[in-house]
């Protein structure tokens, strides 16, 4: 059963991609144009740095599956992806793992195909401190994502109905591990309030996970034979108001939920995030047209993010948070409700230090 709904969550997630023009809340994030704030390619280093944890790239191919044959076979084609690109990588949730030991490998392939890499274990809010340092030492992982769903498990037909224990597990399973643990949304988003709760769990960081990617609520609801939960699709804060909101908290967001390109890892970045993910827009690719495709898809997007920081004239992922941004539309009416000043984003430029070898 579980790797029947492994297989569904991979088909049901391909058939909500609609590639087009549509307006995302990114949209709303525009960069302030400076005519005379380029540096010169060399000098742009895309290496970003967060909980102890260094990434040679900002952008990471976020957890997707694992679990049965056909998700294995995915899985070891994304490692081969991020071998080739050195971009981080994240297994998908490894209950199926702690339940039926025999799909480990679907699994572990992620270590056995980039032995050199950055993998990231995962498993869900409710695994025992020992199934999760299983996890780690089956992926010989780097960090540990605990992902939260209650959106996904409440539309579930099998899903959890009891989450008050959480908050409390979390707390062990990252007292409990050696290698850093990062919670993460799977598309429904982390508030301010969230991610204070989790910095004093000592979670060492938080993928905000927002809404505008993969909506496992309509996933879910797909694989239902009794009552509708569409009401739910396109529940929770996106990914660029989760990031807005984190401003401030004393823990480091990474950003992931519809992210469609370059720019838009530009635009996360500006807004505070330490790395940006992408899951579904990578799946399409593997699927559609194969692992070289998809090699070539992350040396574009890393070639074009260099190529838009060159042009901003920000030397790293962290000067990006110094560019200056303009928020519009409904992300701006977001901030204004929850009190947030989009007029500090306007003018940190004029405040920034000045770049080596340059001057104002």
């Amino acid at each position: 059963m579980t790797s029947r709904r492994k297989d569904d969550h991979v088909r049901l997630a391909l058939e909500q991609q609609h590639p087009g023009p549509g307006h995302s809340p990114f949209d709303d994030v525009s960069f302030v144009h400076h005519a005379l704030a380029g540096i010169d390619r060399p000098d742009v280093s895309l290496a970003t740095a967060f909980a102890g944890l260094s990434w040679q790239v900002p952008l990471y191919i976020n957890a997707m599956t694992g679990g049965s044959e056909k998700t294995g076979r995915i899985n070891r084609d994304l490692a081969i992806a991020a071998r080739e690109t050195g971009v981080p990588i994240a297994s998908g949730s490894m209950s199926a793992y702690f339940k039926d030991p025999s799909c480990a490998a679907t699994f572990s392939v992620l270590r056995t195909e980039n032995p050199a890499g950055f993998v990231a274990a995962n498993v869900n809010a409710t695994a025992s401190v020992e199934d999760a340092r299983r996890a780690v030492d089956l992926l010989e992982a780097n960090a540990l994502q605990i992902h939260i769903n209650t959106v996904q498990e409440t539309v579930m037909p099998e899903g959890d109905r009891s989450f008050a224990a959480w908050v409390p597990q979390i707390g062990r399973i990252a007292a409990g591990v050696h290698v850093p643990v990062i919670v993460k949304e799977v598309g429904f988003g982390l508030s301010r309030e969230s991610l204070l709760t989790l910095r004093d769990l000592g979670v060492r960081a938080a993928d905000v996970g927002g809404r505008g990617g993969t909506d496992f609520a309509r996933i879910e609801n797909g694989r239902r034979d009794g009552p509708d939960y569409t009401f739910l699709e396109g529940w929770g804060q996106s990914t660029a108001a989760c990031l807005l909101d984190a401003q401030g908290v004393d823990l480091p967001v990474l950003a992931s939920g519809g992210v469609r390109h370059p720019l838009d890892v530009a635009r996360a970045l500006a807004l505070g995030a330490r790395g940006v993910g992408a899951s579904a827009a990578f799946l399409r690719t593997l699927i559609d047209q194969g692992v070289e495709a998809l090699v070539a898809q992350l040396t574009t997007w890393l070639d074009q993010l260099a190529a838009l920081m060159t042009m901003l004239g920000a030397a790293t992922p962290a000067q990006l948070a110094r560019r200056d941004v303009l928020i519009h539309g409904a992300l701006r009416e977001f901030c204004a409700d929850r009190g947030i000043d989009t007029a500090r984003f306007t003018s940190r430029v004029a405040t920034a230090p000045t770049p080596t070898g340059g001057s104002r």
